[in-house]
Formats: structure tokens, sequence, C-alpha cells
């Protein structure tokens, strides 16, 4: 017998669960009935696909049973099975890179949501908020040995040898649970027919329980008992019937069981396609962002049948990777059963079942911007980011993408999008303005909106960070240039030229400012923009903005060189005009980096050497001989 330790993620997630998940405890037997029918798609697909696994006989199903009096509950599958490295792997371990981050992010609220077991993608766990003591006893198709896994959930686990007959079929698993206390009220049959039927009916497998049913004496007393076995769920391919055969409540439990999420999705879209190509597709949009939406090994939340015959589960190629919160079915007519991973990649029905299905997303998503205000309010809260991120990498999709995006604005409340803007812009517009780099908060505080804010001219807040990635790369919304007015030559429309002579008096102003500043700024210039603040920050044109080359940075871009703004002034103000009448190179130096250093802080950029900013701001507080002013 061999003792193992838990990985420190599953000790936390055990703990999570037991102590803070524990009010909806009946979904662990959804989360085992769950793992049950993917081991059995596996093994279906090896024996279509796999010569090695062709001679097998296969007639899948899922038992339970239970023993009120010994307090155990029992749930096998004669699917795909496990070997003693596959039982540390899946049942030791966590193999999710974001798992040990996000467990450490909980905050005492979040550790109530119970929907926290399904973005694990862990439910195996949940069973011990009922059970005192798990054994699991596989046996991988193909092998012979036997394996059991035993754990309280605590201490970890221990894995040793078995014999042949403790498992009953020839591959498969068999999880039995040996109860505590409040588990025992899954010991009867009417909790478990209720609990299959709410969440596990459309499992596409034979779900049998097994009983005794007693009989009684006139006077209540037994007198026999006999052992019943009963299928207790319908066990269709719900997304293979008619949608006019099914109820609201069909859809919400398959989705439950699909995606293991326990609320409900904010929408779904059930299609079936036929002609030149034959396939089904269900997809469901969940009411929240997966945990994991913004990691590289993100899973995926679409599954691939084919004739009913499951594939895949784990392929990102079935959906784009900026849909990859969407999760459903889909199930082709036309590719072969033997289809590889490495030719679904390249395959053509595929592709069209693929892009057929974004069209059909993005179809659905208009009409719920359109037409269901308040659902659309929370798909946008949740799902904005991976639509600009579609932006940026879906170029055949951009023009619908364009109409779905959503950002804040300097003149109207909540959400807007690129056409709403269109259509409040001045007749003589010729631009589109937007600012990035920072916080909602932040950016409609920025200097640079000043002469915009005066001239009636609407700029759109992005205030995400990936808004300075994608938007740039824009170029135009139909007719309209897209501009950043936290570049160079976004001021041109303002309708201010300069004044000959004020650029004449300011221009010693601007060379003791730039020999101050050194390479610090990579220019000093009289601004057009400012009314009321000294001084801003610009982007040249063709430089990436701060926020960007420091978002690049801590990606890991380490060539990246250091990104120098443009230093803007405003030549009026009373801490500018000041330098015009003052040689104290000091003084001269102070002044400059507060101009500069407020700039930056007003823009959200994190400053080199704040110290030596406060050290300037404590000099120029002491009042300046007025003989020298």
């Amino acid at each position: 017998m061999a003792q193992h330790q838990f990985q420190t993620e599953v000790s936390q997630l055990l703990h999570l669960i037991i102590h803070s998940l524990y009010s909806n405890r009946e979904i662990f037997l959804r989360e085992l009935v769950s793992n049950a029918s993917d081991a059995l798609d596996k093994l279906k697909y090896l024996t279509v696909a796999d010569d090695a696994y062709k001679g097998i006989s296969f007639e899948p199903r899922i038992d339970i049973s239970f023993n009120k009096e010994a307090k155990t509950l029992s749930i096998g599958d004669n699917g795909i099975g496990m070997n003693e490295s596959d039982l540390i792997e899946s049942l030791g371990t966590i193999a999710r890179s974001g798992t040990k981050a996000f467990l450490e992010k909980l905050t005492e609220d979040v550790k109530k949501d119970t929907n926290l077991i399904g973005q694990f993608g862990v439910g195996f766990y949940s069973a011990f908020m009922v059970a005192e003591t798990i054994e699991v006893i596989s046996r991988k198709a193909g092998e012979g040995e036997v394996w059991k896994w035993t754990s309280d959930g605590k201490a970890g686990y221990t894995i040793e040898s078995a014999p042949p007959e403790a498992l009953g079929t020839p591959q498969g698993t068999h999880v039995i649970l040996h109860l505590n206390e409040d588990g025992t009220e899954y010991t009867n049959r009417w909790s478990i027919e209720d609990i299959i039927k709410r969440y596990s009916n459309h499992v596409a497998f034979p779900i049998y329980l097994t009983y005794d049913e007693k009989e009684y004496d006139d006077k209540g007393k037994e007198k026999a008992s006999k052992t019943k076995t009963e299928r207790i769920n319908s066990g269709t391919a719900l997304w293979r019937r008619a949608k006019s055969e099914l109820q609201e409540s069909d859809y919400t439990e398959f989705y439950k069981q699909l995606s293991h999420d326990t609320e409900e999705p904010l929408f779904y879209i059930h299609t079936k396609a036929e002609g030149t190509l034959e396939y089904t597709t269900l997809f469901y949009v969940p009411k929240k962002a997966p945990f994991d939406m913004y990691q590289v090994d993100y899973k995926p939340g679409v599954k691939l049948y084919v004739k009913r015959v499951f594939i895949t589960d784990d392929d990102k190629e079935l959906m784009p990777p900026w849909l990859r919160f969407v999760r459903g079915i889909i199930d082709s007519e036309d590719l072969p059963l033997n289809v590889s991973r490495e030719i679904l990649q390249q395959n053509k029905i595929l592709l069209n079942i693929k892009n057929a299905s974004v069209k059909k997303l993005l179809g659905e998503f208009k009409a719920l911007a359109d037409n269901h205000q308040e659902k659309w309010e929370t798909f946008i809260s949740q799902f904005n980011r991976p639509l600009k991120e579609g932006l940026y990498q879906d170029f055949a999709n951009r023009d619908a993408l364009f109409e779905l995006v959503r950002f804040k604005s300097t003149t109207v409340a909540g959400w807007t999008s690129f056409a709403d803007y269109a259509s409040r812009m001045k007749s003589e517009q010729k631009y589109l303005y937007y600012i990035t780099g920072g916080d909602e908060k932040t950016l409609k505080a920025s200097p640079l909106l000043e002469a915009y804010t005066a001239k009636g001219i609407e700029v759109l807040i992005m205030d995400d960070e990936i808004d300075d990635i994608v938007i740039p790369t824009l170029g135009k919304y139909k007719e309209w240039e897209l501009k950043a007015v936290n570049r160079s030559g976004a001021d041109e429309e303002l309708g201010e030229k300069q004044d000959k002579q004020a650029e004449k008096e300011s221009k010693p102003v601007i060379e003791k400012l730039k020999k101050a500043l050194g390479d610090r700024v990579k220019e000093v210039k009289l601004s057009r923009r400012l009314h009321d603040s000294p001084s801003c920050i610009v982007a040249d044109e063709h430089d990436p903005s701060i926020q960007m080359a420091a978002m690049l940075k801590a990606m890991g871009q380490t060539e990246m060189p250091d990104i120098k703004p443009i230093l803007e002034i405003n030549g009026e103000h009373p801490i500018v005009a000041s330098l015009k009448n003052t040689e104290d190179e000091q003084r001269i130096a102070d002044i400059a980096g507060v101009l500069l250093d407020q700039a930056l802080l007003v823009e959200g950029v994190k400053l080199k050497n704040p110290a030596d900013f406060v050290k300037r701001l404590n000099r120029l507080l002491v009042p300046y001989p007025k003989e020298e002013l």
C-alpha cells in the first residue's frame, strides 16, 4: 500500500468544498454521474476508432446502489477506467496552472459560491461533503490489474492493488462512499431518483438503480424483500431531440450536467442544420465568466460528437479563442468516427461547421443587444473583453464584432457602442475619438479631455488594458478614423491654431524644460488641448503608450525600449508662466520634474522615483523670494 499526500491545491479545495459549499451538497451525485458518463464516452470512442480496443465487449451503463445499514452509496461504470498513475493524476492533483492563484485570491464571500465546484471542473471532491471515506476501485480498459484508491479527504490518500473480483466488470470505475450522518439521507430510492431526474436525466447512457423492495403483511410486518434494478434516466441525447419536445427546464438541467454550473445559463442556442452538411449544435452562454477565461490553459467548453459518439472535449479548435466562454455540443453526421485531433485542425467539414456556428452566435448576441436589455447588460459585463479579442483576431467577423463591443463615454452614462457614438457626432467631425491607459475614473479626470469637453466633442473611455492593443489596429469604424486623444496627432480637429506670438513667447520656457528633463521626454511642446491643467503627456503617433509598454514588459517582452512621452504644457498656466522670469536651475529642474510627474500620475502611470517627486514638491512649497519672481 502506497501512502500519498494531496497536492496543496487539492487540500485547499477540499477545505473550501467541505466547509463553504455545504448548502448544495446533493450535487455530489450529479458530479459523480457526470464523471462516469465521461469515462463511458471515452471508451465508446476508442472501441470505434482504435484497433486496440475494437475487440472489447462493451455495453455502456452506470449503476447506482445503496446500503442503508452499512451507510454506503456506490456509483459504478464500465468505461475507460484508471490505472495507478491515472488515479494519482486525476484524484490527487489539479493539473491547472491557474487554480493555485485563484484559490489564493478567494474571499470569504466568494467561498460561499457553489458555482465554484463547476468552475474548477473537479466535482469528484464534492463527494466529501457527504462521505467520511471514499474508495475508488478501477481497472483501465486493456489492462489486467485492479487498483484501489482510499481517502478521508484530510490526511491524503492510499493506493493499493485490489483482487480482480473487487470490480465486477471487465473495466471501469466503482466509487464507494462511506457516508457521514448527513449523507445517510441519500440511502433511499426516492432521493436518488429525484436527483438523477433533475440533474442527469439526459446523460446519454442508461443509469440503473439497484434497491431492495420490501413486502409487508396486513399488520405492517415485513414478510419479504426483493432486489430490483430499474433504469432511472431517459438516456436520450437531448440535443438530437426536436425543440418542440423540450421544455426550458430540460435545457437548464442539461446545461448544469454539461458544464457543472449550479446556475442557469444566461441563454442557449439550439440549431439543426440539414443540406450539404448535417449537424446539430447546442450552445450555452453562462451568466458568469469561467474563472480560467484569461488563462493560457483554459478548459474548452464545447464537446464534439460524431453521430452521437463522443470524440473530444479538449480541442481548442472547435471554437475560436475569443468564444472560449461558450459551452455546448457540436454533433456532426459527416465527419468520420476515427477522425484524429491532427485531422480535426485541418478538416474542411469542421471548419464550415465552426464558421457557421460563429456567425449564428454573433447573430444571437446582436439579437440580445437589440431585444433583451437586462440580459445584454449581464452578457457585456462578463464577455466584453473576449469580444474585443475577436476584433483583433477574427478579421472575417470584424464588422459584426464592431457592432457588439461596448465602451464608456464622456457624455453618456453606461455602455455605448461605436454606432451610438457615430449617431451623436457633430456633422463636421472627422474622427471618432477615444482615450486609453487606465481605469474609468482616472481617464475621465485626464487633462487631455479638457479641450474636447469644452468643444462638446465626445470621447470614448477605453479602460480595459486590452484596448491599448486592439483599438490602434482597427484603423477605422466605417468611414471614420479612430483617433486616440493621448497621441500627438489627435489635436488637429480642435479648431485652435497656435498663436505665433504665444509660440514665440513660450520658446524660452520650452527650451528650459527640455534642458531640465533631458532624455526623460521625447519632446516638449505648447499644447492646444489644455485649458485648466498646467501639463499633460501624450505618446508619439508611432510609439506604444507608456501603459501598453509596461503591460508588454509584464508579459515578458524584456526587449522593449523605454518609451519616452511627449510633454505638452499650458503656456498660460501660472506654474508654467513663472518659468519665464527665473534662471534658477534648481527651481527650473523642480518645476520641470513636477510638471512631468504629475502628468504621469494623472494618467495612472507609476512613478519610477516617487521620493524624488516628493522632494521636488517640498522644495517648491517653500515661498520663493518676491524679488526673484
